[in-house]
Order: structure tokens, then C-alpha cells, then sequence
């Protein structure tokens, strides 16, 4: 509370003009955000994040900064408005997180961030992924490779691991491959940029790289031994919270990949085994990407290879009262 205080009031003083207090306290706050959000539940960041969006915008549009700030401004306008995106997201406002995606891809254009835009249309191609539009996922993720050309960070990389994913839904098998080879090869070029520094969800680092490349595998129903020693592998990556690329959603994620591997060469009791952690997950954890990956695992097991045995009667059963009211924000938290 104390904290909260002092730095309501260094904004108070710092109103009319933006001066050598504000921008550092706003950066360490955008900072802080953009570590925390894969790590923690929304509800525990989701006022801090729009308090801090709100203060950004509220200097841009009263113009009360230093022409020398306004890059900087714009920077971190485009990344809250990216973190906020990802909330609706998260919690399956597709609408609202299309709109504010447009609005972070506004402040990224006016930064003159190339990398940054290419992010952003990484996200727009996540929410349509999760939304269920693999076609309009590809568009954006193709979008942002185009303009990600000559990047040496990471961006282009995950732009490649959604190519793959979204590919795999449409049934396209070659442009997985290739999508995924390509992004193997540029991993052992790349130089870390601004964005990677940063980390958080504006790095693409290997643990999740081997987590996309999985799940696209696993979309096209594939389930051989390599499979599924690579998804082994890809939860493994996430197990040590201490690991600066931990990520709750991620490791969810990887876990259900494994159930649904599991359950395309027929071992229900090691799908079990592998989701049993996501079920446990409290319901403010589960956000929309974790509900629809947990629902995948229970469409799998209705399929007539395994739909009759005893273990996938009964997790069919737990899953489908999985999804919380509300994924990702309990009712009752601000919006």
C-alpha cells in the first residue's frame, strides 16, 4: 500500500510535465507487467496494468511531454496495449482484444518499432488462433514475417511457430514442416534485441519454440515414440518456476499436447497422467487458451480408438465441467 502511495504521488507531481521521475518509475512498471503476466493469475496484475496504460495515454493525449519522450512514450503505450490485448484474450473477450491489438499496433507505428509491429501481428494471429479462425491466424502470422525480414530477435521465430500451428489446423502439412524448419535453423542465429531483453511474452524463447512445434504435431494427429519424447521434452522445459521462461499457460499447454500424443497412439492412461496437473490448475489460472487446449484433450478422447475405455469415460466427464464461469479473471475483479 505504502509502495502504491509513493508512486501515486511521484505521477501526481510529475502531471503538468513529465520529468525525471516519471518515465523511469512507468518504465519499471511496464517492466515488471511484462515478467509477471505469464507467471502469475491476471486478476493479481489486471488493475496495475490498466492504471499504468491509463497514465501512458493520459501524457500522449495531453501532450504534456518533451518532444524527445514521445518515441519512448509510444513505445510502452504499445506495450501495455499488447498486454492488455492478451487479457481479453485470455479471458475470451475476442472483440475487445481485437480492438486494443489495433490500438498497440497504432502506438508501435508511431514508435517506428519494426519489431514491435511484428509482435503485435503475432498477437492478432494468436487471437484468432485461440478464436478458432486458423485462416485469418496465418494471414496475420505471414503478415508479421513479411515485416519481421531482417529482424535478428526472436519475433520472427514465433511468427514462424504460429505459421505452424494455425498451418496445422487448415491440414496443411507442408507448410508446418517448412515453418518449423525454418525456425529450428534461425535459432542459432539469433541476436537478442530490445524486445528479448525485456523477456516476458515479448521473447520467444527455446523451451516454447519446442512447446509450438509439438502442439502443430499434435494438431495434425500425429503420435510415434519421437513425438512424444519431443513433448516430453517441451513440458519438461517449463517444470522449474525459477527458469526466467517459465510460464503457467505454457506449461498447460505442453502438458495437454503430451495427453493429446498420448491419446493418438492409444495410451489413455498416459493422456491421464499428463492433464492431471491441468485439472488441478485453480480456476483462476485456467484462462481461455488452457480451456480450449484441456477441451481439445477431451475431444480426442471421443474418438472410437479409446472412446469405450474406462479412464477416458471417466476424464471426459471431469472435463467437461473444467471451464471456470469466467476464465482467467474471477467475477468480481474490474475489467
Amino acid at each position: 500500500m505504502a509502495v502504491r502511495r509513493a508512486r501515486q504521488y511521484v505521477l501526481h507531481t510529475d502531471r503538468d510535465r513529465p520529468g525525471e521521475n516519471t518515465l523511469p518509475l512507468l518504465h519499471d512498471q511496464v517492466a515488471r507487467l511484462i515478467t509477471d503476466y505469464p507467471r502469475v493469475p491476471l486478476s493479481e496484475i489486471w488493475d496495475t496494468l490498466l492504471d499504468v496504460q491509463d497514465q501512458i495515454i493520459y501524457i500522449l493525449e495531453t501532450g504534456k511531454h518533451r518532444p524527445s519522450q514521445l518515441r519512448d512514450l509510444n513505445f510502452m503505450a504499445a506495450i501495455t496495449a499488447f498486454l492488455v490485448a492478451k487479457g481479453f484474450n485470455d479471458m475470451e473477450d475476442r472483440e475487445q482484444a481485437r480492438t486494443m491489438s489495433l490500438l498497440a499496433a497504432a502506438f508501435a507505428k508511431d514508435a517506428e518499432h519494426t519489431g514491435l509491429m511484428s509482435l503485435i501481428c503475432g498477437l492478432q494471429s494468436l487471437i484468432e488462433y485461440w478464436a478458432d479462425r486458423p485462416s485469418d491466424a496465418l494471414f496475420y502470422a505471414q503478415k508479421g514475417t513479411a515485416l519481421a525480414v531482417g529482424l535478428q530477435g526472436t519475433v520472427g521465430l514465433w511468427l514462424l511457430g504460429l505459421q505452424a500451428r494455425a498451418a496445422a489446423f487448415l491440414g496443411d502439412e507442408e507448410t508446418v514442416q517448412t515453418s518449423n524448419r525454418v525456425a529450428s535453423d534461425r535459432r542459432e542465429h539469433v541476436i537478442p534485441d530490445d524486445l528479448d531483453q525485456l523477456g516476458g511474452l515479448l521473447t520467444y524463447s527455446l523451451e516454447k519454440q519446442r512447446y509450438y512445434a509439438v502442439e502443430a504435431s499434435a494438431i495434425l494427429g500425429d503420435g510415434n515414440a519421437d513425438l512424444t519424447a519431443q513433448a516430453e521434452l517441451a513440458v519438461q522445459g517449463f517444470r522449474d518456476p525459477a527458469n526466467p521462461n517459465w510460464a503457467f499457460g505454457d506449461l498447460a499447454g505442453a502438458q495437454c499436447n503430451l495427453a493429446l500424443i498420448h491419446i493418438h497412439s492409444g495410451d489413455v492412461d498416459g493422456a491421464a497422467e499428463a492433464i492431471r496437473p491441468v485439472l488441478d490448475l485453480p480456476a483462476n489460472f485456467r484462462n481461455s487458451g488452457i480451456v480450449v487446449s484441456a477441451l481439445r484433450v477431451r475431444q480426442a478422447l471421443m474418438t472410437n480408438g479409446v472412446r469405450t475405455a474406462l479412464t477416458a469415460r471417466d476424464l471426459r466427464e471431469e472435463l467437461a465441467v473444467y471451464p471456470p464461469r469466467r476464465p482467467a479473471l474471477p467475477s468480481g475483479t474490474q475489467r
